[in-house]
């Protein structure tokens, strides 16, 4: 379904992914739908659906004819993942607040008049966080050991980034990089970059109690999720106090090993032409400095590109010249 240009935008936009699983999207919609209407404001519904999951496009056709709001169905050419689907659901959004949910229940639609409201108090993102849980104890504690080592590598603060329950403007929305696996660490990524985010308390659905298994690919998938979104948000303007650190440690631990053999040889306690240690000394050595050249590398890199890269925002300017430009996130606002 194609919504024509001429029609006045909506004032919410829902933007639902359905790409691992489904619940009942008819169900969902109405709920939600209901809500709004109950707020008295507009919206329409954004159903991005991944190949694997294409056998509910008849269900959302048939919703289509008989929703009483704009419902938008876009289905993808494969299997590329959360993150895509997103990233298409968001630059297809035409109403100023945009809500983001799983294509299942997770938590109580009646939760969305309190994330308007936060967002309204200046909040730049509203995330939901099911509380309580009244999930399964496996479900608990996976969610608990996943977010101490989210917060101990990001120094963050957050309880349930990985709940589709997401409330923002549309500027801030557009404004969003998100590829791969780190749909999950939006909370995160905003918050680095300079946004506030509210962590908000809703009612866990009864649909997201089941227990959920994974199998073991799928964990180490999440672990180097988790590696990318610590490096992104401690060394990405700054990689070579990655590398350099690295770089140096293993250089000098090879620096070390080949110090010990010289002082060894020079002693005439014996020969080191055959031992393996003077090879891995060697090797340490050189392995360093190649890492430590990557982080120089990346610095020449974000400072040829440090015009164009910002990891700032500026939330308002009191007293300045407005420069008749349109507010987006980042942009500076001037104040009368």
């Amino acid at each position: 379904m194609t919504i024509p240009l001429s029609q006045p935008a909506p004032d919410l936009s829902f933007v639902v992914p359905v790409v691992e699983r489904h619940g009942d999207l008819a169900a969902l919609q109405a709920e939600y739908f209901e809500v709004v209407r109950e707020m008295g404001t507009t919206c329409e519904f954004i159903f991005v659906v991944d190949q694997r999951q294409k056998e509910v496009v008849p269900v959302l056709e048939d919703l289509i004819a008989t929703a009483e709001c704009e419902i938008e169905v876009v289905l993808l050419g494969g299997h590329f993942g959360e993150s895509a689907a997103l990233t298409v659901g968001l630059e297809r959004a035409r109403g100023e607040i945009i809500v983001t949910l799983a294509s299942y229940f997770q938590v109580d639609p009646k939760g969305l008049p309190r994330a308007i409201a936060a967002l309204e108090e200046g909040t730049s993102c509203v995330v939901g966080r099911r509380y309580p849980r009244t999930d399964s104890l496996f479900n608990r504690l996976q969610s608990t050991l996943f977010h101490w080592i989210v917060n101990l590598l990001t120094s963050g603060d957050f309880h349930d980034v990985s709940c589709g329950f997401k409330v923002m403007r549309r500027p801030l929305a557009r404004d969003l990089n998100i590829y791969g696996g780190l749909h999950r660490f939006l909370p995160v990524m905003l918050r680095n970059r300079g946004y506030s985010v509210r962590e908000l308390e809703l009612a866990q659905r009864s649909e997201d109690e089941p227990t959920r298994y994974y199998g073991i690919a799928v964990y180490l998938k999440r672990v180097l999720d988790i590696l990318t979104i610590f490096f992104l948000v401690k060394f990405t303007r700054r990689p070579l106090r990655f590398f350099g650190l690295l770089g140096t440690a293993v250089a000098a631990v090879g620096g070390l090993i080949t110090l010990y053999l010289g002082i060894y040889r020079l002693l005439d306690l014996g020969s080191i032409a055959d031992r393996p240690l003077l090879l891995l000394g060697v090797l340490l050595m050189v392995l360093g400095i190649q890492t430590l050249s990557l982080g120089l590398i990346g610095e020449i890199i974000i400072f040829t590109h440090a015009r164009s890269l910002r990891d700032y925002q500026v939330e308002e300017i009191i007293g300045g010249r407005s420069e008749g430009k349109e507010s987006s996130p980042g942009s500076v606002r001037t104040a009368s």
